[in-house]
């Protein structure tokens, strides 16, 4: 849809959703060519729920850009506000049921056809059939570009460099994920409300992928350090 498409489903104007967008506080649109917009309905989503954020918690502009960031002292005291910035956390990082032409990350990334059958073969994606071709994800074609920069900073093919190596990454994540949850749930479920455990599971999110991240990074140094001379 275009702006004023955007404008008529939500009653905001566009000079408000701009500043959303210049706060950082939802998806860029898709941008087909030069000075053109394309908007989905995780736009229509965020502009509502930032809305809300506003009118029903009184949320400046800010605090909902640090909470969205992962800073839960931002949020007020009511955790009732988690289920809306669930909604804009999801938009933002492109988790809904909106599909991209595989070709049309080709722009951007010559490889990007190849990378994602290899991704799709090790289970971190998933290939979409439609009639126009091979669809992906919003998400999936952040991965498959999240590889394009991985071949860009030097993890060439030449030097055996594959998508395949991720493979590692998608069964641990996968692995941590499933026990995270059931350890979540087995002491959450039946004792608090939902929207203040909610706020437990966001903050979780956060701080726990900053902590697997110290522990893997002190992993490698202490590997190094092992392998190094003396």
């Amino acid at each position: 849809m275009k702006m004023r498409d955007l404008e008529l489903r939500t009653g905001v104007s566009r000079e408000v959703i701009r500043v959303y967008l210049r706060h950082g506080l939802m998806p860029e649109p898709q941008r087909p060519k030069a000075n053109v917009a394309d908007y989905g309905e995780e736009h229509v989503r965020s502009v509502l729920a930032i809305r809300q954020l506003q009118k029903e918690k009184r949320l400046p502009l800010e605090r909902i850009r640090r909470a969205l960031d992962g800073d839960t002292d931002a949020l007020p005291a009511d955790a009732s506000a988690f289920p809306h910035l669930d909604s804009l956390i999801a938009a933002r990082a492109g988790v809904n049921d909106d599909q991209l032409p595989l070709a049309s990350l080709a722009a951007r990334n010559p490889h990007a056809e190849a990378d994602a059958r290899a991704l799709a073969s090790v289970g971190a994606i998933t290939l979409i059939e439609h009639p126009s071709g091979l669809q992906v994800s919003r998400i999936d074609a952040q991965l498959i570009g999240l590889w394009a920069e991985m071949r860009a900073a030097g993890f060439t093919e030449e030097l055996g460099f594959t998508p395949d190596i991720c493979r590692l990454h998608v069964e641990a994540a996968e692995t941590l994920a499933h026990q995270e949850l059931a350890i979540f749930l087995d002491r959450m479920v039946g004792r608090r409300q939902e929207d203040p455990t909610a706020d437990m599971a966001q903050a979780a999110l956060t701080h726990l992928l900053s902590f697997f991240g110290l522990v893997r990074l002190k992993t490698v140094l202490a590997d190094l350090r092992q392998r190094g001379p003396g």
